[in-house]
């Protein structure tokens, strides 16, 4: 029989602290494969299998794609790469961002429970908003194990919390007593696969390809959902949402995905950027209005330059108000939401 050999983990702010007390509580001798997604800015150059491997006895490395499937290996996203997997290796792609994020957490958690089924832990850590959430809920429909960081232990509560809230989670528990539960659980026998209707068995295949780099067009994958009134923050393509028990999310027809945090903060930010758009042509037509009156003026042409001062000035109190939204516009997260209702 096949043990749960594949453990997939989803962290955010937060959680390189958390993936350090993790490793670190992890046996020498793990007879299954780490996979770790931790949001990581473009660019930036991830230290985390360093600091991983400092930190435990298990080797630990940014994968190429195609690399095997070792027990006792962990295995870390590199930067701007999706990391998923295939049966016996892994992929290391640039499909479409989810929740504005590559690498993100949903499609490696995603890949493995298609693929994997029971084999499968799946773990989420400290993070700001909801990656890993539609994720954590593939593995559980997929008959695997749901592991939480306990929030209060959590640097930032909001993915273990958003977990926690949609998913039948299995533990949750301290950070620093999951290395001994996976010391545990990863010696247990997987059970037989549980029915999956074949919709949503095959809904998660294609998505899984679209983050493979298959054009989202050819999977047609918009059509498991219902046409939204939303635009993609990422490319402004139309949104079709899906459901999947509590969870509301959404997928466009160039590949992006959101949760409903990322979609709210994705357009709450762009908020603030179309208003200083707004508010930087009409300091142009000002300036130029100006400019223009001025050369009126040096050329003796009082009347003209009249109009143009004139109309600069009512182009300046039209932007004052603008200005004032700008800069008093706030970002909206799922926290936002819950620290109100909370208060």
């Amino acid at each position: 029989m096949a043990k749960k050999d594949i453990v997939v983990i989803g962290a955010s702010a937060g959680g390189m602290d958390a993936l350090e007390k993790l490793v670190a509580g992890l046996p020498a001798e793990l007879p299954a494969a780490l996979f770790i997604v931790w949001h990581l800015a473009p660019g930036v150059k991830s230290v985390l299998p360093m600091v991983l491997r400092r930190a435990g006895a298990l080797p630990a490395t940014n994968p190429q794609d195609g690399d095997p499937i070792r027990p006792g290996h962990i295995y870390v996203a590199p930067n701007d790469h999706h990391l998923l997997l295939e049966r016996g290796y892994v992929r290391v792609t640039k499909g479409p961002k989810e929740n504005r994020f590559r690498p993100a957490v949903d499609p490696l958690f995603r890949s493995a429970a298609y693929i994997y089924s029971t084999r499968v832990i799946g773990i989420v850590l400290s993070g700001a908003l909801d990656d890993g959430t539609a994720g954590l809920w593939a593995i559980k429909l997929r008959g695997g194990t749901a592991i939480v960081q306990d929030p209060a232990d959590a640097m930032h509560r909001s993915m273990p919390l958003s977990a926690l809230d949609n998913v039948n989670v299995d533990h949750t528990l301290p950070v620093s007593q999951i290395g001994a539960l996976l010391g545990r659980l990863t010696r247990e026998e997987a059970a037989s696969e549980p029915p999956v209707p074949p919709d949503a068995l095959d809904k998660m295949d294609r998505e899984v390809k679209i983050a493979r780099e298959v054009d989202a067009r050819v999977e047609e994958v918009m059509r498991y959902g219902e046409l939204s009134p939303f635009t993609c923050p990422e490319c402004h393509g139309v949104l079709s949402v899906f459901r999947e028990g509590s969870i509301r999310r959404f997928r466009c027809h160039t590949g992006h995905a959101l949760s409903s945090g990322s979609l709210l903060e994705g357009h709450t930010q762009q908020i603030e950027e179309r208003l200083y758009d707004a508010v930087r042509a009409l300091d142009e037509v000002i300036m130029l209005l100006n400019q223009l009156g001025e050369e009126y003026t040096r050329q003796g042409n009082t009347g003209a330059a009249e109009q143009c001062f004139n109309r600069a000035r009512d182009a300046y109190e039209r932007s004052r108000p603008i200005r004032e939204s700008a800069m008093s516009n706030e970002e909206l997260t799922v926290d936002d939401v819950r620290a109100a209702e909370s208060s």
